[in-house]
């Protein structure tokens, strides 16, 4: 067979399996999905692949969508009519997009699926078999039909079964008549079957091949329809399903299911997308913070059963015990139920369980019985339950059910573009999926109402090259296509001016100009009619760019005209960082400038612009102030104080009004449910309500938080937060924070953090005590406050001054309370018999965490790097697990946030809590150095830091159940040793904060569990024609190099 035989055979088994054609922009990669080549047109004299195909007019026949795009028929000709009419016959499949995620099992390394340098054929999910690099056995198909049939086999494995078993048909019956391509295929026939036992047509085309060729093939075929597997009734399929579960009760990835099933049941699972339905026997959860598409489901807690399946023992220090059974309770009213959905509405990302009570007496103002806690499948028909951390029963999170979640729209803008039924369809805006991207603010008519366009690929950037072609076109062919009568609401090409032509709409035709909205850039214009041109259909396939969103936190000030000159100011004609908050048709997002040292968050600016500076209490240098309040000490020495002032004064009345407000009033309403850094709303301080501001977001159960009357930082879960009422609101909002931060003079000249003693001395000395005295002494330009604070009211010698008695006091001296750091320059050694565990857990008498369970060698996890410094050392953590890390951290932070600063012995090699970037991390001490500062590194993320010793706590036992999940490894298939900078740059823009593959290749276990060492391949999937094997990457780069050299 020739070449071009060859090729055309190739095009019409790829046209053939799709009804509605393949446009020729995605020709090239389906072709290269069936082959592993592209299309040789240019071996066959062409210069384009459209001129290539229209010299195959019984292969392919060519027509132009509504879009203007080219779209690729199969030619029908008598042998291939019947195959036609089955493509016909198809249903349609919806064509899952690739997902940027690595849930899918790649299959297990073999021998004999390996090139000369190393290359692996890898089976994925989201395409069909994709050889790297092949020999020549496998080039130009000149391999032989056994070879062959197991090519096609691997294209079965895909998406869309029915459109391959079509091509696959027509493949078969351009080989009927060799005896050896049915002798090959009938070996692998049966398990092909397997995967297309809903493709009746398929199946059945299939059957009546083979039975004019052989009949024991025929006889194969014929089992494998008439096999009852596939179609087993429901109930058993969610039998075992439920039986499958009860393995992972910690949860399992839903793309994962079908592989789990198939080794456990030894059968195909093809309902695993109907589990989200099966409420009583499985709950599926999305999770925000995971930015993955791809769902965890977790087996239903069964009534009165709490025990956990049998689980081998990771260590004899650390069992755990499975809980006990508790004792029957009485089933919920339908009044609770109906309140505890209305609730779990308001916390789309989940509530914890153990806030039910409180959120039910202050929201309904009844009683939540906390007995139900102790039995949570109470509450299975009402909503969610998910246990994010398995080993401890007691920590749940709850979620709404999907059908019950009902959210109240928000007033949406008019449209930027008008309807008009004579306009040709355009493609919809999709908002990215990521919560953060850069963006440019084009036009602000109110905070309800901003006008943007998205910045980067498939957006601005597609844009730039649309209009390039525009301008090109109307300077040319086009010139003449002026719109003589134009209409209202009609699209068309305005030539703004000689160097840009913009597609607009038609909004007011005047006597010689028209007024054209530019729907890419979202402002009006007014240009002559000569100017309007005919808008082609080949430039409507973009998406129209200008889109609209909503500041979040400033709707009831939408129209204020000082907010809108500020935000103005800050935001229009920039490109921003936007945060989308809700995604609706109309997202709610929070803008920020990026441009300077530290982020600014605009919505939080033209919030702040609304505050009355009357109310302040003006400050002078050399002033003195009585009646000062301490309100909080922070650990490097500054102060926050209150001082008398008429916003203080309004202030406690509306508070007061808020308190009785909240006792007189249901508020589940005011519950927050959207919280976002920079958000004002109320927290408690001391069992009273507080204004707070929303400073940072650690996952989506717990966040910091600052009193701003207080300037005092908590941590703190979403349900203990309100809404401030709205009758309360603008009053609130005009007052300034009535907490000002202070240095004291002469003890903070280098702002570092202060010994813990002074810290505690000061608190005890200052904080809310009887009223006390400051002189101001220096105001610099950061509007720093420099003061010497008296204790009483009333100005006296600075000498008596708190500065002056906290410099006289021992403590004070930097040197001293250094030694009392204990320090063990070499690591603690097990003694004999000891296990590897025991000596470091009874050096600080807890216990360490289990090892980290891994596949085995030549088996695939999915990763993400957390570090990368080169190919010989860089960081995983199991993808999976990462969930269950941002549940635990979120827990530490609320526990070691509330703790007092403390003075404990620091022993190096040994393990505990570190506060990092406002995040508590574990960590191993690696070094203590005499200036104070600890060497220490993450076990959860593999970074090593420099911090303050002040800044470590004990790690209680509590956190000490997760395994730690920073995975050192090396890269496989490389010649370790020295790496040059250019090369590890290399490495890591490839494989740094990036989801990926890693195949095992072998163990390195050490003494501890952070010193096990992986040697791994890794594997880039996320592209759409073919996976990226990193270890060739570096080969490559290293080769180049070397000749370069």
């Amino acid at each position: 067979m020739s070449d071009v035989e060859l090729v055309k055979k190739m095009l019409r088994a790829v046209l053939q399996s799709s009804k509605h054609g393949v446009a020729m922009t995605r020709l090239q990669g389906d072709y290269r999905a069936l082959t592993g080549e592209i299309i040789p047109y240019r071996q066959f004299g062409h210069g384009s692949l459209e001129s290539f195909l229209h010299s195959l007019p019984g292969v392919v026949r060519l027509e132009r969508s509504s879009a203007g795009e080219v779209m690729c028929f199969a030619g029908v000709c008598e042998e291939t009519a019947h195959i036609a009419q089955l493509v016909a016959r198809q249903k349609n499949v919806k064509k899952s997009g690739c997902s940027k995620l690595l849930n899918f099992q790649m299959r297990a390394k073999s021998s004999s699926l390996f090139s000369h340098n190393g290359n692996m054929h890898t089976q994925k999910s989201r395409s069909s078999f994709y050889p790297n690099q092949r020999s020549d056995v496998f080039s130009k198909f000149s391999f032989n039909f056994f070879e062959q049939c197991i090519y096609w086999s691997h294209i079965i494995f895909c998406n869309n079964p029915e459109a391959k078993g079509t091509a696959i048909l027509a493949f078969c019956r351009g080989n009927q008549g060799d005896a050896n391509f049915w002798v090959g295929l009938k070996k692998i026939i049966t398990a092909a079957l397997r995967f297309l036992s809903g493709c009746t047509n398929f199946v059945s085309s299939l059957f009546l091949l083979f039975s004019q060729t052989e009949c024991d093939v025929c006889c194969v075929v014929s089992s494998a329809q008439q096999k009852p597997v596939n179609s087993a009734d429901v109930e058993v399929v969610q039998g075992r399903v439920k039986q499958l579960l009860q393995k992972y009760c910690s949860g399992v990835w839903l793309s994962k299911i079908p592989q789990l099933y198939r080794i456990m049941f030894q059968e195909e699972l093809h309902m695993h997308k109907e589990l989200a339905t099966w409420t009583h026997i499985c709950t599926v959860r999305k999770l925000k913070y995971t930015n993955t598409f791809d769902r965890l489901v977790y087996p239903v807690l069964e009534p009165l059963d709490f025990s956990f399946p049998e689980t081998p023992k990771a260590h004899s220090h650390s069992p755990i015990t499975p809980p006990s059974t508790p004792p029957s309770h009485q089933p919920l009213t339908p009044e609770i139920k109906q309140k505890l959905r209305q609730l779990l509405s308001k916390y789309s990302q989940g509530l914890w369980a153990h806030a039910l009570p409180q959120l039910f007496q202050e929201a309904f103002g009844c009683v939540f019985s906390p007995n139900v806690l102790e039995d949570l499948s109470l509450l299975a028909d009402a909503c969610m339950v998910e246990y994010p951390m398995p080993d401890n029963r007691k920590r749940a999170i709850l979620y709404a059910l999907p059908c019950q979640v009902q959210t109240q729209p928000r007033p949406r803008p008019p449209p930027l573009v008008l309807p008009y039924t004579g306009n040709p369809h355009v493609p919809p805006l999709i908002i990215p999926t990521t919560d953060f991207l850069s963006v440019l603010v084009m036009e602000v008519s109110s905070t309800d109402n901003i006008v943007l366009r998205f910045v980067g690929e498939g957006y601005s950037k597609a844009l730039e090259v649309l209009e390039e072609a525009m301008l090109q076109f109307y300077n040319t062919v086009g010139a003449g296509l002026c719109l003589l009568s134009p209409k209202i609401g009609q699209l068309v090409a305005a030539a703004i001016e000689d160097d840009a032509v913009l597609r607009a709409q038609v909004h007011l035709i005047l006597e010689d100009t028209v007024k054209v909205y530019c729907v890419d850039h979202g402002f009006f214009e007014v240009v002559s009619r000569k100017k309007i041109l005919q808008l082609r259909d080949q430039f409507l396939t973009l998406p129209f760019q200008a889109t609209t969103c909503q500041l979040a936190g400033l709707e009831p000030f939408s129209t204020d005209g000082v907010v809108l000159k500020t935000l103005e100011s800050l935001a229009v004609g920039r490109t921003l960082l936007v945060e989308i908050v809700e995604r609706e048709d109309t997202p709610a997002i929070v803008l920020y400038d990026t441009s300077e040292n530290e982020d600014v968050n605009v919505n939080a600016v033209c919030l702040k612009a609304l505050q009355d500076k009357s109310m302040e209490n003006p400050l002078q240098v050399n002033s003195v102030y009585t009646n000062v309040c301490v309100t909080n000490v922070c650990s490097d020495g500054s102060i926050y104080c209150q001082l008398p002032s008429r916003g203080q004064a309004k202030l406690k009345d509306i508070m007061d009004k808020i308190e009785a407000h909240f006792i007189s009033q249901l508020t589940w309403e005011l519950l927050v449910s959207k919280p976002f850094c920079g958000k004002v709303c109320l927290a408690k301080y001391k069992g009273k309500w507080a204004r707070a501001e929303i400073i940072n977001l650690h996952g989506s159960q717990v966040l910091d938080i600052l009193f701003l009357d207080l300037g005092l930082p908590a941590s703190l879960e979403v349900s203990e937060l309100r809404e401030i009422p709205p009758i309360f609101l603008k009053e609130l909002i005009t007052i300034p924070p009535q907490a000002i931060k202070c240095i004291l003079e002469e003890l903070n000249a280098d702002g570092s953090v202060w010994p813990p003693e002074a810290v505690l001395w000061l608190r005890e000395t200052v904080l809310n005590k009887v009223p006390s005295c400051m002189k101001i002494v220096k105001l610099d330009e950061t509007r720093t406050v420099h003061i010497y604070l008296f204790t009483g009211n009333g100005a006296q010698d600075l000498q008596s001054s708190v500065n002056c008695q906290l410099a006289s006091c021992p403590f004070w001296q930097r040197d001293i309370h250094f030694s009392k750091i204990t320090r063990v320059s070499e690591p603690i050694l097990p003694e004999a018999g000891d296990s590897p565990y025991t000596a470091l857990a009874l050096s600080n008498g807890l216990t360490l965490p289990p090892q980290l369970d891994l596949p085995g060698v030549g088996q695939n996890m999915d990763v993400f790097v957390s570090v990368a410094c080169h190919p010989g050392h860089f960081v995983l953590q199991l993808w999976q697990h990462l969930y269950k890390l941002v549940v635990l951290m979120g827990e530490m932070i609320l526990f070691y946030n509330k703790q007092e600063v403390t003075q404990i012995n620091i022993q190096k090699n040994n393990v505990y809590a570190a506060k990092i970037d406002n995040n508590w991390h574990r960590v191993l001490v690696k070094g203590v150095l005499t200036n104070g500062l600890v060497s220490v590194y993450e076990l959860d993320y593999g970074k090593y830091e420099l911090i303050n010793y002040s800044q470590l706590q004990p790690l209680i036992d509590e956190f000490r159940q997760l395994p730690f999940q920073g995975i050192s490894a090396q890269l496989a298939g490389v010649k370790q040793g020295f790496w040059a900078e250019e090369a590890s740059m290399v490495f890591r823009n490839h494989v740094e904060k990036k989801p990926l593959v890693a195949q095992i290749e072998s163990f390195e276990e050490g003494d501890w569990p952070w010193e096990r060492k992986i040697s791994v391949y890794l594997v880039d999937t996320t592209h759409e024609d073919n996976d990226i094997w990193i270890h060739n990457i570096m080969v490559e780069f290293l080769d180049e190099i070397n000749r370069a050299a």
